[in-house]
């Protein structure tokens, strides 16, 4: 059974930073690209960003570019940092994941098979 651990969430000041990590456990399969998403209250589940399995090829979302990164491999642990925070990233962060095609990154929600539980990134103005 796959799962995806995630942590790393919590409260943080406007103009801050916070570093959440996926990991997966229980594997199925060699290779794994990842995503992160996120949804905030009263929104649809909005793409952040995705790695292949290798780390070498990342795409991030127009929201996001600039300031948050993405580092390690599908293969351990992948961690999203977050700098530069505003109160508009508040929302619940999830961790995706899929075996299918690993060599490319993927932005679309149906991209992915597996989901982490979430983990809630709330910024405070």
């Amino acid at each position: 059974q796959v799962q995806l651990v995630e942590s790393g969430g919590g409260l943080v000041r406007a103009g801050g930073s916070r570093r959440l990590s996926c990991a997966v456990s229980g594997r199925v399969y060699s290779r794994y690209a990842m995503a992160w998403f996120r949804q905030a209250p009263g929104k649809e589940r909005e793409f952040v960003v995705s790695i292949n399995w290798s780390g070498s090829s990342t795409v991030f979302g127009d929201s996001v570019k600039g300031r948050f990164t993405i580092s390690g491999t599908p293969a351990s642990t992948v961690s999203l940092q977050m700098n530069s925070l505003e109160p508009e990233d508040t929302a619940v962060y999830y961790c995706a994941a899929t075996p299918q095609r690993p060599d490319l990154t993927k932005s679309n929600i149906g991209g992915y098979i597996y989901w982490g539980q979430g983990t809630q990134v709330t910024v405070s103005s």
